[in-house]
């Protein structure tokens, strides 16, 4: 016995120490960084016309930004499982403004400014058909006819919900990292040796979590980031406003949330049949080294959907952003373009 509790105890030691030693590490600017945004004041980061619709009884908050000049037309952007509409960087947002597309950016229910379902209910979930009435009630309350629809991970199964229910509401799709049936028996899914990978890179970084406090906060976001993306596109300050403003302005995270995202991705039955149907300009973005979707995925999407085209990004996993990421943003405008001219 006492062998026994000397073994648990090594081992609960070392854990320890893994997470609170462990972890990527970060650049050595970091400090001086989020130093320099705590005492600074904060940037605005909602800079565009903003509002809250009612939809399913639920308010869902949401931004709209429109470039100086005439718009070409409206971009609105689904995020992925359990992120707000501040995940969305905001050089990518930016890169649609600048050439002449309107930007929609909302947080799904669950997150942000939007309600979180407090009387959520697993054995009665909403699915991923009543999210895409989210969206599609904020391009009502913007009086939007059609909009060019990007969807990231989750938030492109939502764009396939919205061309699917909706396809009079849709310009163009431009799917990344995404799936036509996440629980696709016949597709490979996530991998173990993924799982466990994630959980060594993620485990350390909670460390910032359970010391906790603003600045803490801000570095297990950046650990977490490097971990997928690693450090040449690294934006500190970036990352550091984002979460700052989020803690001081806004809501927070909602832990729920993924949750109950994950509940409406599991409960929402295979889009393939109904893909087959669409007829809207279609752009299906996925690395190859996606172990969470494999690209697997993307290429059943291009398979069923009539004449959509592929970027295929090699050596690339399920990370967003994306490295390289302004040639990637060169192809997504020019698919959007394209669709202007395809009515």
């Amino acid at each position: 016995m006492v062998i026994m509790g000397v073994v648990v105890f090594t081992i609960l030691s070392g854990v320890t120490i893994w997470i609170l030693f462990g972890g990527p590490k970060l650049p050595t600017e970091t400090d001086a960084i989020i130093d320099e945004v705590l005492n600074n004041e904060l940037p605005e980061l909602i800079t565009g016309k903003t509002g809250v619709v009612t939809s399913d009884g639920l308010d869902i908050w949401y931004e709209s930004i429109s470039p100086e000049n005439q718009s070409k037309g409206t971009v609105l952007l689904n995020i992925g499982m359990g992120a707000s509409a501040l995940d969305w960087p905001i050089k990518f947002v930016r890169e649609f403004v600048d050439s002449g597309y309107q930007v929609i950016r909302y947080d799904q229910r669950g997150t942000g400014m939007s309600d979180w379902v407090a009387d959520w209910d697993k054995k009665n979930p909403y699915s991923l058909a009543d999210m895409a009435g989210d969206a599609v009630a904020v391009l009502d309350a913007l009086e939007i006819d059609k909009a060019h629809i990007v969807g990231l991970s989750m938030g492109g199964m939502i764009a396939q919900e919205i061309a699917i229910n909706h396809p009079d509401r849709v310009k163009s799709l431009t799917l990344m990292m995404t799936t036509g049936h996440a629980i696709d028996p016949e597709l490979p899914g996530l991998s173990s040796s993924y799982f466990i990978s994630s959980m060594v890179k993620i485990i350390p970084s909670l460390k910032y979590r359970i010391v906790g406090g603003e600045k803490n906060l801000i570095k297990g976001r950046i650990a977490k980031t490097i971990s997928g993306l690693g450090y040449e596109e690294l934006d500190i300050r970036e990352i550091a406003e984002v979460v700052l403003y989020d803690l001081r302005k806004r809501k927070g995270f909602n832990i729920r949330g993924v949750l109950q995202h994950r509940k409406a991705v599991e409960v929402s039955p295979s889009r393939y049949d109904k893909l087959k149907t669409i007829d809207i300009p279609t752009l299906v973005i996925h690395g190859t080294d996606d172990q969470f979707m494999p690209i697997e995925h993307g290429m059943k999407l291009v398979e069923l959907i009539p004449n959509a085209r592929s970027i295929w990004m090699d050596g690339v996993g399920h990370v967003f952003p994306f490295p390289n990421m302004s040639k990637l943003m060169k192809n997504i405008i020019l698919h959007l373009d394209d669709a202007l001219h395809e009515y």
